[in-house]
């Protein structure tokens, strides 16, 4: 159900300025400049790259793993309980900026690591990822509400590019910092990465004013009430009622889940990978996270096109095969030019297959609804979910055949599963309120 919204044009558009403003944590820290820096920092001296974290003793790169897989299980928990509260309050933008300012400010922490902190730099980044975790829920549900259906696969698409062009942006010029640190009258050595950081959370904070100003505030005009927590249990065991009514939308769910289970792991360890199984130099590494930014702005607007003309579940098939295609590919991969080629082809489909299943999930969720930000938990919970169990099985095959090789090949399986649920998923183009088929 769409809001009456005097100038939409501008709310739709400060919507996708989110992209732009959170983006930059979704690059810089989780994809570049941080997992490089943090094998970095806490490499031994003999070479070595077992870590102590709180006396427990493994591998830094399984450890970054782990902290990923840690981060989304607490979102994972405990975004159902706040989207739930949101929707029954009205508070939704409470809650989004909230968790954005978390997140931005856990970036600027990060200025503070320098690798004889251990604790606190994995504390940062945990907390970061919560906030950025948390705040999509909440910036995700207001798709529906801002846009007809008609316009949810462009306006998406519009979000995920405006974000791979600002994390650009940013990157490049943390890249020219690291690179060249005296022309911004910077020390050598690592005070430019951890400066990059501390830009990111400013960054963040800063654009985020923008979708804050002018996003609706309360849209329904829903009453607080005195039960609030408890109807935000309501509202979940509402919401998942209905859920489980609609065999579309279940159905499509469980693609989701086990095809983001992979699209995710690659997004947040393809630095790692090429750090440690290729031995790449971190000007090389950004530069293979930039040419998949840069090719994923083409892959989001691409592949809304070929759903446009063939429908999402065509394309979404599509590009699920290339996924396959891909972590066979990886395994194979052993000089630079063979990554810049992989990245290519991961770019293409990583924008479209982001930006059209948010699109498709938005078309599943019955128009008579107001409660978007509890549906849209659902889908984020799958998505976290899949993150944890991703990147968990990716450091748990690391750490028993020693070789993050193996680790990529077994994320084809994901993907061969959730390809086989997508082509079970038949998008209606009906109100699902009453839809169960």
């Amino acid at each position: 159900m769409i809001v009456n919204l005097t100038n939409k044009k501008k709310v739709q558009n400060s919507w996708a300025m989110y992209d732009w403003a959170n983006s930059v944590y979704s690059l810089v820290i989780t994809s570049t400049i941080f997992p490089v820096y943090f094998n970095s920092v806490t490499k031994n001296a003999d070479g070595s790259d077992k870590v102590s974290f709180f006396g427990i003793e493994m591998i830094n790169t399984v450890l970054y793993s782990y902290s990923i897989s840690f981060s989304f299980l607490v979102i994972a928990l405990i975004s159902p309980l706040l989207s739930g509260v949101a929707d029954s309050s009205g508070k939704k933008l409470h809650f989004m900026k909230f968790f954005a300012y978390l997140g931005s400010i856990s970036c600027i922490g990060l200025f503070f690591f320098d690798g004889s902190n251990l604790e606190w730099g994995i504390i940062c980044s945990v907390l970061a990822s919560i906030g950025y975790a948390g705040s999509i829920v909440f910036y995700n549900a207001y798709l529906p509400e801002i846009s007809e259906e008609s316009e949810y696969d462009m306006l998406s698409a519009k979000g995920f590019a405006l974000g791979y062009i600002g994390s650009v942006i940013l990157l490049v010029l943390n890249l020219m910092m690291i690179q060249f640190p005296t022309w911004f009258m910077i020390p050598e050595g690592g005070f430019a990465a951890r400066f990059s950081f501390l830009i990111t959370g400013i960054w963040w904070a800063g654009f985020s004013q923008i979708p804050f100003r002018n996003l609706p505030i309360n849209p329904f005009k829903k009453h607080i009430k005195k039960e609030i927590l408890l109807k935000g249990y309501q509202e979940i065991r509402k919401v998942w009622g209905e859920v489980r009514e609609i065999k579309v939308m279940t159905r499509f769910l469980t693609s989701f889940f086990f095809y983001s289970m992979g699209v995710q792991t690659v997004m947040y360890l393809a630095a790692s990978f090429g750090d440690k199984e290729l031995g790449l130099p971190g000007d090389q590494l950004i530069l293979t996270i930039l040419i998949i930014q840069f090719v994923a702005i083409i892959g989001s607007y691409f592949f809304a096109f070929i759903s446009k003309m063939y429908g999402n579940k065509a394309s979404l098939v599509i590009m699920v095969l290339v996924w396959v295609i891909i972590c066979g590919a990886a395994y194979f991969v052993y000089t630079v030019y063979e990554f810049f080629a992989l990245a290519f082809i991961v770019g293409l489909v990583m924008g479209g297959i982001q930006s059209l299943s948010r699109s498709t999930f938005s078309k599943l969720i019955p128009k008579s609804t107001t409660d978007h930000a509890s549906y849209f938990s659902f889908y984020d919970v799958t998505e976290k979910l899949a993150i944890v169990l991703g990147t968990l099985s990716y450091g748990l095959i690391e750490q028993m055949t020693g070789s993050m090789r193996n680790s990529s090949l077994s994320l084809g399986i994901f993907f061969l599963v959730g390809l086989g649920f997508l082509l079970l998923v038949t998008i209606p183009k009906k109100d699902l309120s009453v839809e169960t088929a």
